[in-house]
């Protein structure tokens, strides 16, 4: 990318970005700050390889933003924030254990102003380990380590497709009905199991393939080639890995009547919310049906510990996707502005 660290704040509309190089790993720190109107900024740490320490701090100012819209769209008392560990490469032991210390260190010395989870690339251990370090890991007030959010985002992206699915069909019944998991790590692999447990055949792609086959193995579904996800026929398909994965170059080529998953930021760019209507397909903005995970940090954060009520406040994604369904079609809009209109209106800029 040709943006430069400096070209990107400039550019930005956010609160600010703090930044650290941890020279024992090579690795860039940044924390992005995005907007504190509900509350103090809150959301995952990604880590992972850029091409550059530019494209590190790229993803952290779009997840911000995102984190910002989904905050808003559950109207819950949180800011828009996100961090990432842009690293050189895989690491393990001290050396991981290194840099999530400075890590910690950081987020002492903004003194609760960004709270953390996990993220693409960051693990349930990681966390509890980062919690031994920093008191400001979402979660950790239960007691000890923070659970796992996949669980619920899982439970709030299976509720949206259920949404999704009652909206173009009429019924909720997933029967006979095929659903494409394109990754199957800690959300995708959850969410295939809640799927066939709910009649869907399941799809299942990753680029670990030996993780692809156990998932299809345990959920009775079969795998599909990284290679022919756009091209393969189902019903709905559902991003959880990366984002951008809807873009001007894969929407022509999708084979599906609804996209509903879990990854973050999936239009590459603002246009693909129409390009995606005019394809006549459904799509659940994501920030609004991943939302599980943060919303039972949340829930947690503010005193609710019973798992079985936690899922249930999380199921209630899939009525939030309904009602910005029908408003979409109300007003002729596409679902992502009929999104954006519920969280300016809770963030007070209507």
């Amino acid at each position: 990318m040709s943006e430069s660290l400096e070209t990107l704040i400039q550019g930005w509309d956010g609160l600010g970005v703090v930044s650290s190089y941890h020279a024992e790993t090579g690795s860039w720190i940044f924390v992005a700050l995005h907007d504190d109107t509900l509350g103090r900024p809150t959301g995952g740490c990604r880590l992972k390889r850029y091409e550059s320490p530019a494209a590190g701090l790229l993803d952290a100012m779009r997840l911000a933003e995102g984190m910002t819209w989904k905050w808003a769209a559950m109207d819950f008392h949180y800011g828009g924030g996100k961090s990432v560990l842009a690293v050189p490469g895989p690491l393990e032991g001290e050396a991981r254990r290194s840099l999530f210390t400075r890590f910690g260190e950081i987020l002492n010395g903004l003194n609760g102003a960004y709270g953390v989870g996990e993220d693409l690339g960051t693990t349930p251990e990681d966390m509890a380990f980062l919690a031994s370090v920093t008191p400001h890991v979402a979660g950790s007030g239960r007691g000890g380590a923070p659970p796992d959010p996949g669980p619920f985002t899982a439970a709030g992206v299976h509720e949206g497709i259920l949404a999704a699915v009652e909206h173009v069909d009429g019924t909720r019944d997933l029967t006979d009905r095929t659903v494409l998991v394109q990754g199957a790590g800690d959300v995708g692999g959850p969410l295939a199991r809640l799927l066939a447990g709910s009649g869907a055949r399941v799809l299942v792609c990753d680029l670990d393939e030996g993780r692809a086959k156990a998932v299809a193995a345990a959920c009775g579904g079969d795998t599909i080639d990284p290679a022919s996800v756009y091209d393969t026929p189902c019903d709905v398909y559902a991003p959880c890995a990366v984002g951008a994965t809807v873009n001007e170059r894969t929407i022509p080529r999708l084979r599906c009547g609804i996209i509903a998953g879990s990854a973050n930021n999936q239009l590459e760019m603002v246009e693909d919310a129409e390009r995606v209507g005019a394809r006549g397909i459904l799509y659940a903005p994501d920030y609004v049906i991943n939302g599980g995970g943060a919303m039972a940090f949340g829930l947690m954060e503010n005193g609710v510990r019973d798992n079985d009520e936690l899922i249930r406040r999380v199921r209630s994604i899939g009525g939030t996707l309904a009602t910005i369904f029908r408003e979409a079609d109300t007003r002729g809009t596409s679902s992502v502005a009929s999104a954006r209109a519920l969280a300016l209106k809770a963030l007070g800029r209507a």
